[in-house]
């Protein structure tokens, strides 16, 4: 990353996670709910999360939920043991390979044809989340997101899937803060050097799939997002037009994701429309 970049991106840590906790401990308190739940997969996102909710609840308003496919790398499940062990927190190990064969089972004879590894790897970022949303309901529990901003802008995430939750702390966070504020509150070495991944399929890595670093990604959005810069303006920095032009068509592409599902307007107030209310408005 471009050192000018990377201290502009570079926060305080103190500040920032002081923040992040205060906002877990406020929307918790505010919804009525005193506990949270979150899918804990070994990546440092979830990982992040996992230690936020900690600092900000303490580990018995927490409940992580481990919830590997067969051919998920079993380096995935270590590494979520590592944090549950390091944090001492409440978990569950919930595997989903049945569930989300028996689907595919049926549904690829009525189609007859095999799914797709991108089909594939969607049912079971959903079917996670049908996991935790239903533990939700278990333990009166909110859903807590591990989606980070980089991948928000990209799109790279499922619809309903790893991009649903009640809350999400680290939605502001370009992938380098994610690093920084891990770091910063001592997750695992071995979380913090490995290769992102979904791990939706095997030998699957983030970079690989999106075509392009997470650095370059991060640089890329902060001019275009944080900064406003046009495509030509961000070109003239140095970027590649190819780069620049590719993120840019992932940025409109995902809209769709980042937004509730559209209504069409027919009375005086429409929900999401004209009415628009905070989230704990009535309250």
């Amino acid at each position: 990353m471009k050192p000018e970049v990377a201290n502009r991106l570079r926060l305080n840590e103190d500040l920032t996670l002081a923040l992040l906790e205060r906002f877990i401990r406020d929307e918790v308190d505010k919804s009525g709910f005193q506990r949270v739940v979150f899918g804990l997969s070994g990546g440092i996102d979830s990982a992040l999360v996992a230690y936020l909710a900690v600092r900000a609840l303490g580990r018995d308003r927490t409940h992580a939920v481990l919830m590997p496919y067969e051919t998920s790398s079993p380096a995935s499940l270590t590494d979520a043991f590592a944090v549950v062990h390091d944090l001492q927190m409440p978990h569950t190990v919930v595997p989903i390979t049945a569930p989300v064969d028996a689907y595919f089972a049926q549904v690829d004879a009525l189609l007859g044809s095999p799914a797709t590894p991108l089909r594939k790897g969607n049912r079971m970022a959903r079917e996670r989340m049908c996991t935790l949303f239903d533990f939700s309901a278990h333990l009166a529990a909110l859903v807590l997101g591990t989606s980070n901003k980089t991948e928000l802008l990209l799109g790279y995430g499922t619809q309903f899937g790893d991009m649903a939750s009640a809350l999400n702390p680290i939605g502001d966070l370009y992938k380098c803060q994610v690093r920084q504020l891990s770091n910063a509150v001592g997750v695992p070495r071995s979380i913090l050097e490995k290769a992102p991944s979904a791990d939706l399929w095997e030998n699957q890595t983030d970079e690989q799939e999106l075509g392009f670093t997470y650095d370059d990604a991060d640089e890329v959005l902060y001019y275009l997002v944080d900064e406003r810069y046009s495509l030509d303006e961000t070109v003239a920095l140095g970027y590649s037009e190819a780069l620049v032009s590719r993120v840019i068509q992932r940025v409109r592409r995902n809209q769709y994701k980042r937004k509730p599902p559209v209504i069409a307007k027919i009375s005086p107030r429409t929900v999401g429309i004209d009415f628009r209310y905070l989230r704990d408005w009535g309250n």
